[in-house]
């Protein structure tokens, strides 16, 4: 561990800082939490919540069966990216807890995170110093993207944060070479990598690194933790989605990564991830992040470049996502926050001699800094207030009648009508920047007379999307008549037609 002999702060009040912002870290991410998850990238919370609701309904004994049923063949709709395990423990806490309630996600996904927050603090003081680790551990707390992301119904949080706490082990063994440091980094990583396969970027890079590190390119092989570590690392994920989920996983590759690569090979691309980023981060904190990277000790600084080179390699890998789905970024929070640990300990050190106005202008300055975030981060939860959207949706779906199939053009690939309104319905494709990105043209009169061949309803929630297709306008306009129309939808007859 590196020790410095200048400190701005004692031992006993950097411990004490690092609980003032683990708390603080808490509590902004309970804010507003009873709050429907419709804040931040709704379609992936909601689409656990019908995971969860489902185990919910099969492991609760007296549930009606009708009901039982719907919740089942919901989930069973949304597709099998990964494995349930988040959704399995909030289903199982809602049993013990008497029913669905978003807050048991956020409250675990929130543990999870302080979690790890100990293990980056932990792993900051060896890469730095006590008082400089507290840098790392303000930005993976209060930065607005972290409290927004790392409290979502997810398996992403869970997925960083066991890799945050797999790289503290990882970096112990690379110190000592001991077989408990080995098999808990293992342990940890090869779950990662399971919640969700795309930290395997992450954890491959940092692993073979710390391999390389201690044992150099011709003796690794001969190593029983390595291969100990290895087996941990790989076998979950591998079983999974390789040998259980195969095509499924197959069909993303190819859906997501192949259908997509043209993207890569575009200037547009780069300036656009950049420019993303910036968004999430601020650039300047993404440089200075960078050349900290440099300033680390020889084994941080192999651990971190490795892990960019994985970033980058990640990104190219699912292009489309880089510049259009934040949550993709979450696991860069804790590297980010790691390579702000050197540069946080130059500017403790030197700013340990002052004295008087300038030392409490300083610290000031540093409040501030941790201050003006969280309250950003505060503001941006309760800005809007999504409380009347689950009975606005229950009403939509109660004006949907029973007699018939019917087709929507809705928000979130009609998530919200199932979760909050128990209907599912057949979607009408969206217009949207993905389609673009993979060529595709929206042919309304030939979509339509294949989508609505059996239908006797359309219903319209997604009214941007509506205003973006005129020629579906013209078709249901000319054509059917208005069945209903209340407060964020409208329904058309297509059993009348005019």
């Amino acid at each position: 561990m590196t020790t410095s002999s200048k400190s701005l702060f004692s031992h006993r009040v950097a411990r004490g800082l690092a609980v003032g912002l683990l708390l603080l870290g808490a509590i902004l991410r309970l804010i507003d939490s009873a709050d429907p998850p419709l804040d931040f990238h709704p379609t992936r919370q909601l689409r656990n919540m019908l995971v969860a609701r489902g185990i919910y309904y099969r492991i609760l004994p007296d549930a009606p069966p009708e009901q039982r049923e719907k919740a089942e063949t919901f989930a069973n709709s949304v597709g099998q990216f990964e494995p349930p395990i988040i959704e399995t423990i909030v289903a199982f806490t809602w049993r013990w807890t008497g029913g669905e309630n978003i807050l048991v996600p956020r409250v675990y996904e929130t543990f999870f995170w302080l979690l790890a927050g100990i293990a980056l603090y932990a792993l900051a003081r060896r890469l730095a110093s006590e008082d400089a680790a507290l840098v790392p551990l303000a930005f993976y707390l209060v930065l607005p993207f972290s409290v927004q992301a790392s409290r979502s119904f997810q398996p992403d949080p869970l997925m960083t944060a066991l890799f945050v706490i797999g790289l503290y082990f990882l970096y112990r063994w690379t110190e000592s070479q001991e077989w408990k440091w080995a098999l808990l980094a293992g342990a940890f990583l090869g779950l990662a990598t399971l919640v969700k396969i795309v930290i395997a970027f992450f954890v491959a890079a940092a692993a073979i690194a710390a391999i390389l590190l201690v044992y150099g390119w011709k003796r690794f092989w001969k190593s029983p933790q390595v291969w100990a570590m290895a087996a941990e690392m790989i076998l979950p994920a591998f079983a999974y989605y390789i040998l259980g989920i195969g095509a499924r996983s197959e069909e993303y590759f190819f859906s997501w990564s192949v259908a997509l690569f043209h993207l890569v090979t575009t200037t547009k691309f780069y300036l656009r991830w950049m420019t993303f980023l910036g968004s999430l981060f601020g650039l300047p904190v993404l440089y200075l992040s960078l050349l900290g990277v440099f300033l680390l000790p020889r084994r941080g600084r192999a651990l971190l470049f490795s892990i960019w080179i994985g970033y980058l390699l990640y990104g190219l890998t699912l292009p489309f996502q880089m510049y259009t789905h934040s949550y993709y970024h979450i696991q860069l929070i804790p590297i980010l926050a790691l390579g702000l640990a050197v540069p946080a300990k130059l500017i403790f050190e030197n700013a340990a001699s002052l004295k008087g106005f300038w030392k409490a202008g300083f610290l000031a300055l540093i409040f501030a800094a941790v201050a003006y975030p969280s309250w950003v981060a505060r503001s941006v939860l309760v800005a809007r207030d999504y409380r009347n959207e689950p009975a606005a949706w229950h009403r939509i779906a109660e004006a949907i009648p029973e007699d018939g199939k019917t087709i929507a053009l809705t928000q979130d690939y009609g998530y919200r009508l199932m979760v909050y309104g128990w209907k599912k319905v057949a979607l009408w494709p969206l217009s949207t920047e993905l389609t673009q990105a993979r060529g595709n043209t929206l042919d309304a009169r030939k979509i339509f007379e294949e989508k609505t061949n059996g239908a006797r309803y359309f219903l319209i929630t997604a009214f941007h999307q509506f205003n973006a297709q005129p020629d579906l306008q013209e078709i249901l306009n000319a054509n059917y008549p208005i069945l209903a129309e209340g407060d964020g939808y409208l329904l058309y007859d297509l059993g009348h037609p005019k």
